[in-house]
């Protein structure tokens, strides 16, 4: 439901604006994204045709339908928003009490305009639960009987969130055959990914470790990816590196390359840290990401406190996000105490570039974390990760104690964290070796052309 920069909040939207631009780049490859219409800048500021217009039936409701292309492919691929006017006509893609009833007509508009249209593509690939009911419903619902057979792929970006809902809901759904309920039902409850674990031809998680905890740990549907483990795939996902250049970044207020790293890191970190009061003698940590505890954002009040106290405040620490209201105040209390912690919430895109560009180290305490950018947008601007040993930051971080170029620690405690960031300190102070650091980091290939290259595989398949 996310594509940057149409709308972003987190990592689905910059996988869903570089996938499909990377695999265009490919010949023979005609790649679109269709996502809900929000009321966002990004759709005011460039044209839009009307390509469809027609209504669609929930329960007792009529919905009109439109579909808008965007006219100069401004982002490397078609991109198609769909209007429901009340219910996909918001300023956000998600937060509403309706969201069930949103997502179920966002799905059923864009198969109701496909079938219309008589437009069949070679492959649906579907993103996380929002449009986990698509495989089911191009089988099961008369009305997309011209689809039936397309191939569907589904990729769990976060298996957190299910999109569970009652039995009632169905009557939302266009009319399906009933004998086939079972496909929709786990526990009880309608859940959109676990049916598109068992509908869809072929599913992937976003990184290969966290494909292999799904198995033992995935909120109840331990049982279902066993079972379907035979389409089960790891792909981990790729960073845009056009998007993503410290040569290039607009957003920086110094660009820098591999060549002049040290020097153009140091220049940056220098205009950030007088901007908010930082000393930048000091080696400056980061984190960057939502309030949530699966980010572990819970830790960081105790994290900045014993880090600052435990150094005699010989760090600075900056935080920027935004989430949970009790872990803001308690960080916008220390920001109070401590005079060496900058805090900025919100999500603020430009803000992050140059934290990246400008910080040492990068934190990552996530209790879960299916792949994660940040640690490789970090790298890309020669930042050292520092990141919990899970999910597919185990697949793109390795220890600097085993060759590595970031820091590994266990377990999900401020303490681990904190002492992590003894040994980046450690490093920081040995000039030659984060050097070496800087540059290697900047060396890593994780651009989506090869990731793209894996889909491409998958697809053909």
């Amino acid at each position: 439901m996310e594509c940057y920069p149409v709308a972003k909040v987190g990592g689905l939207a910059d996988v869903v604006g570089a996938l499909p631009k990377y695999l265009n780049k490919i010949e023979g490859i005609e790649a679109s994204v269709i996502m809900p219409w929000y009321n966002k800048p990004f759709v005011h500021d460039h044209s839009f045709e009307i390509v469809f217009d027609g209504w669609i039936h929930q329960s007792v409701h009529t919905f009109q339908v439109q579909v808008m292309k965007e006219r100069s492919q401004t982002l490397g691929f078609d991109l198609y928003l769909v209007k429901i006017p009340g219910l996909l006509d918001r300023d956000n893609p998600y937060g509403y009490w309706d969201e069930s009833q949103q997502f179920l007509a966002f799905q059923h508009g864009v198969l109701h305009w496909l079938s219309a249209m008589k437009i069949r593509p070679d492959i649906l690939h579907c993103h996380d639960y929002h449009t986990g009911l698509v495989p089911f419903m191009i089988e099961n619902c008369p009305e997309f009987n011209f689809l039936k057979g397309v191939k569907t792929i589904g990729t769990i970006h976060n298996g957190e969130y299910q999109g569970q809902m009652r039995w009632d809901m169905a009557n939302y759904m266009p009319w399906f055959y009933g004998e086939n309920y079972g496909l929709l039902d786990w526990n009880g409850y309608i859940n959109p990914l676990a049916t598109m674990i068992k509908c869809c031809h072929a599913f992937n998680a976003v990184s290969g470790g966290y494909m292999q905890e799904l198995f033992q740990n995935f909120r109840g549907l331990e049982s279902l990816v066993q079972q379907e483990n035979g389409k089960a795939y790891g792909i981990i996902n790729g960073i845009d590196t056009e998007v993503w250049d410290p040569a290039t970044d607009a957003f920086l207020d110094f660009n820098f390359s591999k060549k002049d790293a040290s020097e153009g890191k140091w220049k940056n970190k220098k205009a950030l840290c007088e901007e908010y009061g930082l000393n930048p003698d000091l080696p400056l940590f980061s984190f960057i990401g939502r309030f949530a505890g699966e980010k572990g954002a819970d830790l960081l009040p105790k994290i900045v406190e014993k880090s600052i106290q435990q150094t005699q405040g010989r760090l600075n620490v900056m935080i920027l996000g935004s989430g949970e209201k009790q872990i803001e105040n308690e960080l916008k209390e220390l920001s109070g105490t401590y005079s060496n912690f900058a805090l900025d919430l919100g999500y603020k895109e430009y803000l992050s570039h140059k934290i990246y560009a400008s910080s040492d180290f990068l934190l990552m305490p996530s209790r879960v974390e299916p792949c994660g950018l940040n640690q490789m947008y970090a790298m890309r601007y020669g930042t050292v990760p520092i990141v919990r040993y899970i999910g597919g930051l185990r697949d793109t971080v390795e220890d600097i104690s085993t060759g590595g170029s970031g820091i590994n620690f266990g377990d999900a405690t401020a303490e681990d964290a904190v002492n992590a960031m003894h040994r980046a300190m450690h490093i920081y102070h040995d000039h030659d070796l984060m050097k070496n650091l800087i540059q290697s980091n900047m060396d890593f290939d994780f651009s989506w052309d090869k990731s793209a290259h894996i889909y491409l595989e998958l697809y053909r398949k």
